[in-house]
């Protein structure tokens, strides 16, 4: 069975970047999916390598905001991005708000989802 293609999308600082690595770490194909800096809605479709599954992150602005202390985050910007990803949100196959978890509980519900996808342990 070929092993599936992961895409993680959401919005700076919803945990995209530590998801996919750990996902990497836990042998799945994943990728992070720079949709929250594209003018196209539907970019995370039309990539090479366009994912089986896809994951979307998501976290409020003050968290974000907090997540970033050293950057120049506005919520104008964090508003853009969220227009941005709307297409992803609606076709994505799995949707975590990340605020109030710890990377480990968004890998564990994801590793948990992805277990009922494709019955793997």
């Amino acid at each position: 069975m070929t092993q599936k293609t992961i895409g993680v999308v959401g919005p700076c600082a919803a945990g995209k970047s530590t998801l996919v690595e750990r996902l990497h770490e836990a042998g799945y194909r994943a990728r992070h999916i720079a949709q929250e800096h594209s003018f196209s809605p539907s970019m995370w479709q039309r990539i090479s390598t366009a994912p089986d599954i896809l994951i979307f992150l998501d976290v409020s602005y003050p968290v974000s905001a907090a997540r970033r202390p050293d950057s120049r985050w506005r919520q104008a910007d964090y508003e853009e991005q969220q227009r941005r990803l709307s297409h992803a949100r609606q076709h994505a196959d799995l949707y975590i708000q990340t605020d109030d978890l710890t990377p480990e509980e968004v890998f564990r519900r994801v590793q948990e989802f992805l277990e009922t996808v494709d019955g793997r342990p």
